[in-house]
């Protein structure tokens, strides 16, 4: 499901609001997320998830092109750990389609 989808999905299941309104509604919540991360900090959506960075050490590459080793550099990866309730619906639905 891509951005717009989602705000479609919810402008049509909310009708008093406008898809302007939802638009502006899953963008803030989507840039809030992407600040927090930003700044180093962990959000957790109790029941769908948790949004943490993991760091990853420098470590020593090859380039697939040349074979020369390379250095790649340490960073920081946004990791998403699913909540147990989000979980359970997929599993449940997992189960269901068997």
């Amino acid at each position: 499901m891509t951005r717009a989808e989602l705000i479609q999905q919810i402008a049509l299941r909310f009708p008093h609001l406008t898809t302007q309104d939802v638009d502006l509604a899953v963008r803030s919540i989507l840039d809030k997320i992407s600040e927090t991360m930003s700044a180093g900090n962990k959000i957790e959506i109790r029941g769908f998830g948790s949004f943490s960075l993991n760091y990853r050490p420098p470590r020593k590459g090859r380039n697939p092109k040349s074979g020369a080793t390379v250095m790649v550099p340490a960073k920081y990866a946004p990791r998403f750990k699913p909540g147990l309730e989000l979980r359970e619906r997929v599993d449940y639905l997992n189960a269901k389609a068997r």
